[in-house]
């Protein structure tokens, strides 16, 4: 893994200490709390939102899981009391050669999480894993761990998703994922909604709500915790969890729409608007398959973050939510002004923008992946009978120096081998990354996945935005509002990238299509139809 900014992290430690949480690597001790509940009994069985892996490296990953017996009331339906649970990994699905098995406690202050971080298990390969408490046993899943840094590796395959809006359809992507032959899910973030249960109200155009929310818009942790133990009942997200190891990042609905760094958009003042901050980022984690070093603390996570797969690929994990500059224009679609382009103004924050360009600069891979939130390309459209072209303040278009800082990085130190991801925008892009506008120099180019299931089923490519943003943009090669996801396979001189598109998602049983495939060939930046 790249290095990270360390000053939190140490902070986090100390205190966690202190309180008894740590540590959680497998094979350490862990001190047993004098209430500890060894042998519970649950009122019916605990596992129910299923379990995880992520943050994979060459030596391991962190399985993940909840208890929660009855996972919609308060704390989950379980005891306040610290609880034992079992672990095992082990070499085959049937479990007939474990490999390794320990304990670890369930603490209620962290809502009867675990995150184990296994280590020692021999690199490349896949392992499978399952957790037991008061005679109950979960699901397995499967984790796998990653070939050494630099060693040779000839494919990596991936599929990048995120905006599953509980409410606008069923999440029939997520099942088709858990069938894809992968290597890891990177997921860009949207994983809950907010906002409050809508009822039956319609939404312009689109269908009808399928699902409903519980209760008003999250605020408090409990609020959180039970959004979260919702969406994680379904049972295609949890297919998906246990089906291959995920690396996760949040964007903005997993707190509040479009926050920018300590503002939201309801002009809370933003020492309370932290305090809500600290307890959505609480209860993200509790939910996520992440490694310590991603506990929050404070109203602060560490999130960007680095792996490396052999030789083939250098991932980095971006956050462009904690550390961005607060959206100018009223953060609305407008013309793109001078404040766009302040150079005061950043959507990464100076740390991790450093830490981002030394890592490419020290890659030797064959191709770097920056993995990110929102669109990188600078798309303009028009509305219909308005003169003004227009993109979005919070996207990349919205921070044109960071923008361009880190395009003109790429074409610096790294040309021909650097490939981004992204989501948030509800459709797919597929495009090539230029400096500003127009028809310049191709210097990286841009998959944006589209939801899960935010917006419902979607227009397809029949409507003004896309014949706009198609016609006054010739660096975009797709884009289409259906949902879906994209599944990326790399080889070692070639990058293929396959828009995923199901024609519904208002019932559970939608058709699964290819909308489009790109292939860019290594040292040759831009997309060309496969």
């Amino acid at each position: 893994m790249y290095e990270v900014d360390r000053r939190y992290l140490l902070s986090a430690l100390g205190s966690l200490t202190a309180a008894g949480l740590l540590p959680w690597r497998a094979g350490a001790a862990e001190v047993r709390p004098r209430n500890l509940i060894e042998d519970p009994r649950f009122p019916t069985p605990p596992f129910t939102l299923g379990v995880a892996a992520g943050d994979p490296d060459a030596s391991g990953f962190v399985i993940w899981t909840r208890l929660a017996p009855l996972p919609l009331q308060p704390d989950g339906g379980m005891m306040m009391a610290p609880v034992l649970v079992a672990w095992e990994v082990a070499a085959d699905p049937d479990f007939r050669q474990v490999l390794q098995r320990g304990e670890t406690i369930a603490h209620p202050e962290l809502a009867h999480s675990v995150h184990v971080e296994v280590a020692g298990l021999a690199p490349a390969r896949p392992y499978w894993y399952r957790f037991t408490c008061g005679g109950e046993r979960s699901a397995a899943g499967r984790g796998a761990t990653l070939p050494p840094p630099g060693a040779p590796l000839d494919r990596v395959r991936f599929a990048v998703a995120g905006c599953q809006h509980y409410e606008e359809g069923y999440y029939t992507a997520w099942r088709h994922i858990a069938a894809e032959p992968i290597d890891f899910v990177f997921h860009y973030g949207d994983y809950i909604y907010e906002g409050p249960d809508r009822g039956e109200q319609p939404r312009g155009a689109k269908k009808p709500l399928v699902r409903r929310h519980l209760g008003h818009e999250i605020y408090s942790i409990g609020d959180y915790r039970q959004r979260y133990a919702q969406y994680k009942s379904d049972p295609d997200l949890q297919a998906a969890h246990a089906a291959a190891p995920w690396f996760v990042s949040f964007d903005d609905h997993e707190i509040d729409n479009n926050w920018a760094g300590d503002i939201d958009q309801d002009n809370t003042a933003p020492k309370v608007f932290r305090t809500r901050r600290a307890m959505a980022m609480q209860a993200y984690y509790e939910h996520m398959p992440l490694r310590r070093s991603s506990m929050p603390d404070g109203s602060h996570m560490q999130m960007y973050r680095g792996a490396r797969f052999g030789d083939l690929m250098d991932a980095f994990f971006l956050d462009t939510r904690q550390y961005r500059s607060d959206q100018v224009y009223g953060d609305r679609d407008a013309a793109q002004g001078p404040d766009a382009f302040a150079t005061d103004r950043s959507i990464t924050g100076a740390p991790q923008e450093a830490w981002l360009f030394k890592g490419l600069d020290r890659s030797k891979a064959r191709w770097n992946l920056i993995a990110q939130q929102v669109c990188l390309m600078n798309l303009n459209y028009h509305k219909a009978g308005q003169p003004e072209q227009l993109v979005s303040m919070d996207q990349w278009s919205g921070y044109m120096n960071s923008r361009r800082r880190l395009l003109a990085h790429i074409d610096a130190h790294c040309p021909g081998n650097v490939m981004t991801v992204s989501g948030d925008a509800h459709r797919h892009y597929a495009g090539d990354l230029i400096q500003d506008h127009g028809n310049g120099k191709v210097i990286s180019s841009e998959y944006l996945a589209t939801s899960i299931s935010s917006g419902a089923d979607g227009v397809g490519e029949n409507d003004d935005y896309t014949r706009s943003s198609r016609a006054e943009n010739p660096n975009l090669k797709a884009l289409i509002d259906k949902r879906g996801y994209v599944l990326c396979d790399i080889a070692r001189d070639a990058w293929r990238g396959d828009l995923k598109v199901l024609d519904t998602i208002a019932t559970r049983n939608g058709t699964l299509t290819t909308h489009a495939s790109f292939v860019t060939e290594r040292g040759k930046p831009g997309l060309q139809r496969a």
